[in-house]
């Protein structure tokens, strides 16, 4: 994970005459976007001089015209799980996506903890969704590649520590796919 760039907002386009712009955060901390804060976009260093996020918008250092703001329409602002966990402190229950990836995800079934698959990515929609790459011995009894869990109501139990998420109701869904 050393190094793994996280998309955590889009630059959108030029507001006003000096240089400011629309900001579309796609992380669920805006406290992160501060005056000082630097981020990564296209291996160019931005940093804000001032932000109003209530009003969505973001002034970086060194951009003063609307000409300038322009240049940088549509890029991606990224940071770094290690940054990320320096600057971010979690409440209970809280979780960081980038932890959430790679999980093993189990049910038990029977009495018995059956491995339902990995954790390849988060959808995000309305809700949360985690898209499980389902385990092997399970496809090869004719359940299919891929399963969408919500992870409000389908899980039960996240330990990033140990990479593994206890969930219910995902084998009966897997079952109904089969």
């Amino acid at each position: 994970m050393k190094n793994k760039k996280i998309p955590i907002a889009k630059i959108g386009k030029s507001f006003g005459v000096r240089g400011w712009q629309k900001l579309h955060i796609l992380s669920d901390f805006p406290e992160q976007f501060k005056k000082g804060a630097s981020f990564e976009s296209d291996r160019v260093e931005l940093t804000i001089e001032d932000i109003d996020l209530k009003r969505g918008l973001v002034k970086f250092k060194g951009v003063n015209s609307p000409q300038e703001a322009k240049k940088l329409t549509n890029r991606a602002l990224y940071t770094t799980p290690e940054k990320t966990k320096e600057e971010i402190e979690l409440k209970e229950g809280e979780y960081f996506w980038f932890d959430i990836e790679g999980c093993d995800v189990f049910e038990k079934i029977d009495n018995k903890e059956v491995r339902i698959g990995k954790v390849v990515e988060i959808e995000r929609a309305d809700e949360d969704y985690l898209v499980i790459e389902v385990d092997e011995k399970l496809k090869e009894k004719g359940y299919p590649k891929r399963l969408l869990i919500n992870f409000k109501r389908n899980v039960k139990d996240v330990d990033v520590d140990n990479k593994k998420i206890v969930a219910t109701g995902a084998f009966e869904l897997l079952e109904s796919l089969k």
